[in-house]
């Protein structure tokens, strides 16, 4: 699936780890990326619900500068799409940005221009918190790539990307891309996701964590003057436990007090951290994805990659390598579960799947 939440977006240790994934631990602090945000506003953007906001802001960070071709076209842009709660700038975090953006590193940013969007309900961009509450219009995964593809099209005058990734929702995203927009990536690169409907296990946590936060009286349909605390808890400890790393936690955490007082931290800050409607948004948005009856759509050069210790994701379901078969030229790689490796969250440690990186762009070139 796509998370990790700004639950977790928390600064866990000394530095930013991205929602739901469990903190991993770095030894020097992160170098100072020179990325700037920008605001890109569309004016009377009507939603598959039909219903319609007269101006939607989409929030983006960029890295790098864009390059254009002999004809004049943008031909460096590389787009990456964070998870559910998350934001594009969680891809600063030195897991991900140290080992990519550097000079001689695959999206060194003195090659690649880098745009990281908030997707609709995340971030600076537009969302339920900024007013509206449980009055603002009920996006889906179609309505999220629409406005990027509006912000890449409309605002950045892309007409062809050089590659777009995305980790978790964002890799839901990169199949829904590859579906609705098969000629405008050169190659994509999802991290963390099944290309099927979400339902089993998948959407019952996803379900009792809105549950719970709508049984908390405290909410108030919505309208709440307080945060409704026991419903956020329910729902943080929901996802806490579907984002975690069974081998690495119990490396990390052998006992017992460790163990409650990481997760108890955990846990607080993601209610300190999180609105409640915003949340239902995120966790809701997902719905009606299914890519599953269209995949032979997908016709970019595809690297896939999951994760063996990935709850979400579960390595026991064989839809990736059934989807692969049916795609044009798709490749797919588990990544072995080790106390190394961070759960759903290794979608967000580069160096796991660095390589297939750099031979996603060496054969796309």
């Amino acid at each position: 699936m796509s998370f990790l939440l700004p639950l977790l977006l928390l600064q866990a240790t000394v530095t930013q780890t991205p929602p739901l994934t469990p903190a991993i631990r770095t030894a020097s602090p992160a170098p100072t990326w020179p990325a700037r945000d920008a605001q890109f506003m569309i004016r009377r953007f009507r939603f598959r619900s039909g219903e319609m906001l007269p101006e939607l802001r989409i929030n983006y960070t960029l890295l790098g500068q864009p390059h254009r071709n002999a004809r004049g076209e943008i031909d460096n842009a590389v787009m990456v799409l964070h998870g559910t709660g998350g934001t594009g700038r969680q891809f600063l975090s030195p897991q991900f940005a140290d080992e990519l953006y550097g000079p001689g590193q695959p999206l060194d940013i003195t090659r690649y221009w880098i745009i990281l969007p908030d997707g609709i309900g995340h971030g600076k961009s537009s969302k339920p918190s900024d007013g509206l509450h449980m009055r603002f219009p009920h996006y889906d995964y179609d309505d999220m790539v629409d406005a990027q593809f509006r912000l890449l099209r409309d605002g950045l005058g892309i007409r062809r990307m050089r590659m777009i990734m995305g980790t978790s929702m964002g890799c839901m995203h990169s199949l829904v891309w590859g579906e609705t927009h098969p000629d405008f990536a050169r190659a994509l690169m999802p991290l963390a996701c099944e290309p099927v409907e979400i339902a089993g296990l998948n959407r019952m946590w996803r379900k009792l964590a809105i549950d719970g936060i709508q049984a908390d009286p405290a909410w108030a349909g919505g309208e709440y003057r307080l945060p409704p605390v026991q419903g956020l808890r329910t729902a943080a400890s929901l996802l806490f436990v579907a984002g975690g790393a069974p081998l690495y936690f119990q490396a990390q955490y052998p006992r017992r007090d460790d163990s409650d007082a990481f997760a108890g931290q955990r846990v607080a800050a993601a209610i300190a951290g999180t609105d409640a409607n915003d949340l239902i948004y995120q966790l809701d948005a997902s719905r009606n994805y299914d890519p599953w009856p269209r995949l032979e759509a997908i016709t970019a050069p595809t690297t896939w990659v999951n994760s063996a210790d990935d709850f979400i994701n579960p390595r026991n379901l064989d839809y990736p390598q059934r989807a692969v078969a049916r795609m044009k030229a798709a490749r797919f790689r588990l990544i072995p579960e080790s106390a190394d490796t961070r759960g759903h969250g290794t979608h967000t440690a580069a160096r796991f799947w660095k390589q297939d990186l750099v031979d996603l762009l060496q054969r796309t070139e």
